[in-house]
């Protein structure tokens, strides 16, 4: 498989970057891709709150009155789950949400992913992801040319000057081929991936 490779700079043909189908024309496996999104989002998540139970709320340790002869219903604690101010029955603990997934299972995941950007014409090969300037304006411009609105730039490394042009712009995501996961990938409308990320994603995932 061949794919056309872009100029970052003007937008026009600049060659041909020869891929592998063993990588790049994967088929799309849709439970493997849930599977590992979950994931992703899962072992995001905090898991910091935490409640108290009866036994760990303050106070209650006095019967609130007798047992007989009030008239009320009977009561050992003023700090049970019936109380106002009382500790709950379930109560939430601080936990991980993490969950096991294999190096094969992420790699097949990120194959199949990249290959569906690929049929879907997502995918932008570019030469580079050089700016000329760190200006935001001068960015904007540079996509804009290539026709690109809603866009993840993908490089081998992340430059300064690339990413203070970037970090203003809501609709413009960056990554390194490091830091890459498959939520990123399916955010955005087009991937722009420059041809020394792409080789590298090869490499990886062969």
């Amino acid at each position: 498989m061949e794919l056309l490779i872009h100029s970052f700079a003007n937008g026009s043909p600049a060659g041909n970057l020869a891929v592998a189908d063993t990588v790049f024309g994967q088929p799309y496996k849709e439970a493997l891709v849930h599977q590992i999104v979950t994931a992703y989002f899962a072992g995001a998540r905090q898991g910091t709150k935490a409640q108290k139970t009866r036994a760990e709320v303050r106070g209650g340790g006095a019967k609130p009155w007798k047992q007989k002869g009030m008239g009320r219903a009977r009561a050992g604690t003023s700090r049970g789950p019936l109380w106002r101010s009382g500790g709950r029955a379930f109560a939430a603990q601080p936990r991980s949400f993490e969950q096991k997934v294999n190096r094969k299972m992420y790699r097949g995941a990120l194959r199949s992913i990249l290959s569906e950007l690929i049929r879907q014409e997502r995918l932008l090969v570019v030469d580079n992801l050089d700016v000329q300037e760190t200006k935001t304006k001068l960015l904007i411009e540079t996509l804009g040319r290539l026709g690109l609105t809603d866009v993840l730039l993908l490089g081998d490394e992340v430059s300064d000057s690339l990413y203070l042009s970037a970090r203003n712009l809501h609709w413009v995501g960056l990554a390194d081929v490091d830091a890459l996961d498959p939520a990123l990938l399916i955010s955005f409308a087009k991937v722009v991936v420059s041809q020394a990320a792409l080789t590298r994603l090869q490499e990886q995932l062969s």
